[in-house]
């Protein structure tokens, strides 16, 4: 799962600080998705290039085999956060 995020976006420090990077690589669709935060100031890693039409962070974005499977836009609370990831990994293959 990689985290699109910038030093000065709210609701991504709000992310950080009721989830965070911990709970999340604990939780069983992070242990399915481990979470790789990128500071999209910086621009995007090279094998993430492919990533288009992002607006928003933080913007949550499954990636398998170097392809988009889902995004999450935004960050409302912990409440509306979990039922949309677990949804977005039990899309990934099983194996």
């Amino acid at each position: 799962m990689v985290m699109l995020e910038r030093a000065d976006c709210a609701p991504c420090r709000r992310w950080l600080a009721e989830i965070g990077e911990r709970a999340w690589n604990l939780s069983e669709p992070g242990r399915r998705a481990p979470l790789w935060r990128v500071d999209v100031a910086r621009g995007l890693p090279a094998p993430l290039a492919f990533l288009r039409d992002w607006q928003v962070t933080p913007t949550f974005v499954l990636v398998a085999d170097g392809a988009e499977i889902g995004r999450i836009q935004g960050y409302g609370g912990d409440i509306f956060f979990w039922p949309r990831a677990e949804a977005l990994v039990a899309r990934l293959p099983r194996g």
